[in-house]
Formats: C-alpha cells, sequence, structure tokens
C-alpha cells in the first residue's frame, strides 16, 4: 500500500464500530496482516503519536496508585474558573499542555451545552474549540440546527490535551470533574448533547457502546443528555453523519423546535 494512512483510519474506526458490536475476533488474511505490519524503525519511541480515540498507554508513575485527587473550586464565576484552571497542576496532563480550553459561547441559560471529550492538538495550538476540522464540523452540525456558536456553550469533559491525543485516564478524568460540575451548574442549560463515547462514560459514569446508546436520552444532574458520536468521529465514518442529524433533531424537538429550511 503506497499511502497506508486513510486505510489505517478506516481499519480502526471499522474495528471500534465491531467491538461495540460485540464482536471478539476479526478473520484477518495473512496477507492483509502483512501490509498491516509496520516497519521497523531504529528510532521509534514510547511517544509515537497516536489515533484521536485510541486506547490510552499506561498510567503514569504517580497515577498507577489511585490516588485520590481533590480540586476545590474557588472561582465564583465562569472567568474565575477558567483562570483557575489555567494553572491547574491536578493531574500530570498540565506538564505538557499549551493551552487550556475551558468553554466558549452563551453562558446564559442556553438551549443547548455540548461536552466534548478533550482537546486535541489545534484546540491546545490555539486555546479555542473550533481550530480543528472536528470543531469546524460541530459548527456546520450546529449551523444546521438553526443556532450560531454563540448561541450555544462548549464544554470539554477534561480541559487540557491528552499526549498525542490519548483517551484521557480515569484520574485525570476525575481531576477535572469539579471544574465541570461547577461550570454546568453557573450555566443552566437547557440540556446537554455529549459528544463520543469518551464524553457520555465520563458524564454518566458507565461504561458504554456508543453505537448502541446514541440517540437514546439520559440525565446529567436532572438535565436532559443525548449522547451522540464524536465530529471526529464523523470526518473518519461519514456514514454515520445521518444518524447523528437524527439525535440533532431529536433534540430540536424537545426544545420545541425544528431545524431551518435549507435555502
Amino acid at each position: 500500500m503506497s499511502e497506508p494512512s486513510p486505510f489505517i483510519d478506516q481499519l480502526q474506526a471499522f474495528l471500534e464500530y465491531k467491538k461495540e458490536e460485540g464482536f471478539q475476533t476479526l478473520e484477518i488474511s495473512p496477507e492483509t496482516l502483512a501490509e498491516l505490519k509496520p516497519a521497523k524503525t531504529p528510532n521509534a519511541t514510547a511517544d509515537t503519536p497516536t489515533l484521536r480515540g485510541a486506547p490510552p498507554k499506561k498510567a503514569p508513575a504517580a497515577l498507577e496508585k489511585s490516588e485520590e485527587i481533590r480540586v476545590v473550586v474557588t472561582g465564583k464565576t465562569l472567568d474565575e474558573i477558567a483562570g483557575q484552571i489555567r494553572t491547574c497542576n491536578a493531574c500530570p496532563l498540565h506538564t505538557s499542555r499549551k493551552n487550556t480550553v475551558p468553554g466558549e459561547g452563551n453562558s446564559t441559560r442556553p438551549d443547548i451545552l455540548f461536552i466534548s471529550d478533550y482537546p486535541g492538538e489545534e484546540e491546545n495550538e490555539q486555546g479555542c474549540f473550533y481550530a480543528s476540522e472536528a470543531g469546524r464540523l460541530l459548527e456546520k452540525m450546529i449551523i444546521a440546527m438553526g443556532y450560531k456558536r454563540d448561541d450555544i456553550f462548549i464544554l470539554n469533559l477534561v480541559q487540557c490535551r491528552p499526549p498525542n491525543n490519548r483517551i484521557p485516564h480515569q484520574e485525570e478524568i476525575l481531576a477535572c470533574a469539579p471544574y465541570l460540575k461547577a461550570q454546568i451548574a453557573l450555566i443552566q442549560p437547557k440540556l446537554i448533547v455529549a459528544l463520543g463515547k469518551t464524553a457520555v462514560e465520563g458524564l454518566i459514569n458507565e461504561k458504554i457502546a456508543i453505537t448502541r446508546m446514541r440517540g437514546t436520552w439520559k440525565t446529567y444532574n436532572g438535565i436532559d443528555l443525548m449522547p451522540t458520536f464524536h465530529p471526529g468521529y464523523l470526518i473518519k465514518v461519514p456514514a454515520r453523519k445521518r444518524e447523528t442529524w437524527a439525535d440533532l433533531q431529536a433534540v430540536l424537538a424537545k426544545l420545541g423546535k425544528a431545524p431551518p429550511a435549507k435555502k
């Protein structure tokens, strides 16, 4: 294969889907396996970048003891909480971050609060939710619903970027949880849209298969919550956009609204 990267992206998305559907094994021909086997490189290290959503590597030594992390939120406003997040050192993610991404949008009881999983590379560089391809797709989704980005609010489950876009460790999610809870209490959204498996699991505190749970209403501290696919996943698997749009239409219906007519 002369250009393996797009194929590998699609293969990973397919395998993740099969795993969530309950498949434990998958037959692969020796020829295909040989083509997928990476070439050995003398300078390969444990820090080789991984695709977004790849399984987490072994937790850092500081977290292996599952020591309890206590974060006391002192900020009384969203700006004060954002300032506290910028100086937070409650978990190892602070050592590699460039910018925190503590949320943006309409903070006065918006119709919708979108909650994603964690900042990606572009968000870490610019401190903005809409800097990446996934962020730009999310903005298109918001516009299709009849809103602008300033009409809604968006937060991350974890507000510093994990190295190489790995899935956050549980201890990192727990360290950020007090900030998220305080932010949601101040924003008071009418409902929440959780983007992707990691965000949903962090909010409802249970393991889920997003392919099965998406489109099914849940609750977070008494707030209606709609699980759906992450925009980054939709970039890899565009066929899932139709289901995601159905989820967003259900959100609009819950709010007593309908998507604007196409021009």
